[in-house]
């Protein structure tokens, strides 16, 4: 079992910048995000593999942008314009022995998450 711990949310307005960070206790083939917001079912923003190979949801393109140390156990992600929809708990996620899931990513759906950290953008 691995422990993943995530850092960084807060308030902000909208337009705004935000950088997510997770260590996991170990190290992670695949690590990503992952959101949560109330009423709304569960939506995967970005994966990226052990090789640096990235993945981004079509609502976070062109604006966050996902980054981890290569063979390691830990990773960012940098939102910038922010909108007050992108209000949600932020999970990392991920996976120890193998390559991101290409479909299960999307619902959030991964082996391994951390608690979440809170993202509240005003308008």
């Amino acid at each position: 079992q691995v422990d993943l711990v995530e850092s960084g949310g807060g308030s902000v307005q909208a337009g705004g910048s935000l950088t997510l960070s997770c260590r996991a206790s170990g190290r992670m083939y695949c690590m990503g995000w992952f959101r949560l917001a109330p009423g709304k079912e569960p939506e995967g923003l970005a994966i990226i593999d052990d090789d640096g190979d990235t993945t981004y949801a079509n609502i976070v393109k062109g604006r966050f942008a996902i980054s981890r140390d290569i063979g390691g156990n830990s990773v960012t992600l940098q939102m910038n314009g922010l909108k007050p929809d992108d209000s949600a708990t932020y999970y990392c996620a991920g996976e120890r022995w193998v390559r991101c899931p290409l479909v299960r990513w999307t619902k959030g759906e991964f082996t391994s998450r951390g608690q979440g950290t809170q993202v509240i953008v005003s308008s």
